[in-house]
């Protein structure tokens, strides 16, 4: 029994150790306009300058109940630090007294204005901290927050910093919006998306980014034929939404695809090394 006592407190160290050695965010408070922009922040080790992300969430906020950060924006944060990257992670919802919007009808925060405000302020707000190097800030956004990304690299986006962001990749962005709208993209901006995705529409983005080619040599689109939306989630079984979950999709299917995510996280590292 003592041998085994003495077993289990071992293993109960240890998983408290790799608990510790997992980074923590920071929250953070970025000056925009009339109100504050609160961000999570997550640092590699050391004092830098180290190449930034800027990670933008979905419809279904940022936070969960008991956490800043949720696994899914956690889990890619973590693997962006393990290569290198300070990853920032602006609220747009909780910044503002919101939840999940994913099924508010009338929505106060628009892809178009606010989000990319806060896109703004972000990359501004960086711009002013010694660790970050001022020429390699990228984007990342998932489902709204890779549409508010679609709009923020745009060349007609009026008050654009210099230097200005590195690379953007957009996950499952809804692109029926942009690809009526002679979209291109002055940065390097890459799309990955399910075949299958239909909560959004794959053929909106590949006809975004085809009409796109002849102003824009800089935009490439990965179409993933099995996967469904949120395919780069963790563990998450393929499903139809259903119920009346505020931070899920009104319709569709989502699920994870492993091969999909493992390939995405190759592509995502090539795109942010460029």
């Amino acid at each position: 029994m003592r041998f085994l006592a003495t077993v289990v407190a071992v293993l109960l160290c240890a998983t408290a150790s790799l608990a510790a050695a997992e980074p923590l965010p920071v929250a953070v408070e970025i000056p925009s306009g009339g109100y504050v922009l609160h961000a999570q922040l997550y640092t590699p080790v050391g004092k830098g300058p180290f190449p930034t992300v800027i990670a933008l969430h979905g419809c279904g906020g940022l936070a969960g109940r008991t956490e800043p950060v949720l696994p899914r924006y956690r889990d890619w944060a973590l693997d962006l630090v393990k290569d290198g990257k300070a990853v920032l992670l602006p609220d747009s919802y909780g910044s503002r007294g919101l939840g999940p919007q994913c099924r508010v009808k009338e929505r106060r925060i628009s892809g178009r204005r606010e989000r990319v405000a806060d896109i703004v302020a972000a990359q501004k707000w960086l711009l002013q901290q010694s660790w970050a190097m001022p020429d390699r800030i990228s984007l990342v956004g998932w489902a709204s927050g890779a549409s508010a990304l679609l709009w923020a690299v745009r060349p007609q986006l009026p008050d654009h910093v210099s230097p200005d962001f590195r690379a953007a990749i957009a996950f499952y962005p809804d692109c029926r919006a942009s690809s009526g709208l002679g979209w291109s993209a002055r940065v390097p901006t890459l799309i990955l998306i399910g075949g299958l995705d239909d909560v959004y529409s794959p053929p909106a983005c590949r006809q975004m980014i085809d009409g796109a080619r002849g102003r824009s040599a800089l935009t490439r689109i990965v179409v993933y034929p099995g996967a469904y939306h949120d395919f780069d989630r963790l563990n998450l079984p393929v499903h139809q939404v259903a119920g009346a979950d505020a931070a899920a999709p009104e319709r569709g299917h989502v699920g994870s695809d492993p091969e999909a995510r493992a390939d995405a996280q190759k592509l995502v590292a090539d795109w942010l090394a460029r």
